[in-house]
């Protein structure tokens, strides 16, 4: 799509509650967008717009002027897809409301391998454990890491990604121009996101204030990026537990970790395990229910080698013919809980496969 057709999607991008729904509305009576731009108010009656919003639409647009909306998006380096542009992501167009523009810094292409990882603002030292410990991994497997760069859960789980070199995406529920992006003192994770091929998103124009009730809708978005939905920590009443709904409602993957029952920040994974949700110990977890293995193909890495001791010794004792874990356990010497825990990070490696069975072979 040009851009002379681009700056009229942006100009009804700013104009207060035109959503998804009547921006479709308007986009399939109109045709495009510059032909609703020019049109009478009694077309967007016509249209199925109310008489009150259509009044609106007219005033709004004698007050925005969308070449120079455009050139602000410019300005700060904004890249914007639609929903009827090939590069719109996938996976994101499947859901019931998806947005019909999309606002974007970074790289949206090939990011349907995603999991969305959620939770508490207010994260607990467990939760501090156990969120690089899960995604990592995951990033590392090739997993894009979807989360809202809200504090706490969310931002441990971008930092987690980039620490790897991982690929992330931050959904927002504010602008992405440098003043809006929210909170202010993750900016400068937003820029090592992008950094490492990943995308900060949202469908709000530039200028938007972080509204609380932007961030329902943010989460929709944040579900309908992702395969699954992983919750660490959370309230009863928590956004991620709106996520998780989301997820459900949009027939994603829902999975949490357990966590003490008499604390509040884990009362809503364990909530969400009471209702059917796939507990997470560890990543494999994760990468196994959703069947990673055979989208990854678990291809052979030439540029990873064994990282310490153990993995060097496993796959000393790996040496061309399948190898029951119970015998590595015993060639090695080390611990059966060690070797499994050890085989299980080499295999998202791409060191080692488990061919079934427990019965693993070396890849190097």
């Amino acid at each position: 799509m040009d851009q002379g057709e681009l700056k009229y999607w942006v100009g009804f991008s700013n104009i207060d509650k035109i959503g998804p729904v009547r921006f479709k509305r308007i986009l399939d009576y109109f045709g495009n967008m510059e032909n609703a731009w020019r049109a009478p108010m009694q077309e967007f009656i016509n249209a199925k717009i109310e008489p009150n919003l259509a009044q609106e639409i007219i005033i709004s647009r004698n007050e925005i002027n969308p070449d120079e909306e455009w050139e602000k998006l410019e300005n700060e380096e904004i890249n914007i897809v639609t929903i009827k542009d090939s590069n719109y992501p996938r996976l994101l167009k499947e859901i019931y409301n998806p947005p019909a523009l999309l606002y974007y810094k970074g790289n949206l292409e090939n990011i349907d391998l995603s999991i969305a990882v959620v939770g508490t603002r207010k994260i607990s030292n467990y939760g501090k454990q156990v969120t690089p410990m899960i995604v990592k991994p995951l990033a590392e497997n090739k997993v894009v890491i979807v989360s809202g760069l809200a504090y706490g859960v969310d931002s441990l789980a971008h930092q987690a990604t980039v620490e790897v070199k991982g690929r992330t995406i931050a959904v927002l529920g504010s602008g992405l121009d440098r003043q809006s992006i929210y909170p202010s003192s993750n900016r400068h994770l937003a820029d090592k996101i992008i950094g490492y091929d990943g995308a900060v998103i949202s469908e709000y124009p530039m200028g938007t204030l972080p509204f609380k009730g932007n961030f329902p809708s943010r989460n929709r978005i944040i579900a309908g990026l992702s395969l699954g939905i992983l919750v660490i920590e959370g309230s009863e009443d928590s956004g991620s537990l709106i996520t998780a709904q989301l997820g459900l409602e949009q027939n994603r993957d829902v999975f949490a970790v357990p966590g003490n029952i008499y604390q509040d920040s884990s009362k809503g994974p364990n909530k969400l395990l009471k209702m059917g949700a796939k507990p997470v110990l560890s990543a494999q977890d994760i990468l196994e229910e959703l069947d990673f293995k055979q989208i990854v193909k678990y291809h052979k890495p030439h540029n990873v080698s064994p990282e310490n001791d153990q993995e060097k010794l496993i796959l000393e004792k790996l040496n061309g013919e399948p190898l029951h874990i119970d015998k590595i356990t015993q060639a090695t010497g080390l611990s059966h809980s060690l070797v499994s825990s050890t085989l299980a990070l080499m295999e998202m490696k791409g060191l080692v496969k488990n061919l079934g069975g427990m019965n693993y072979i070396a890849l190097q």
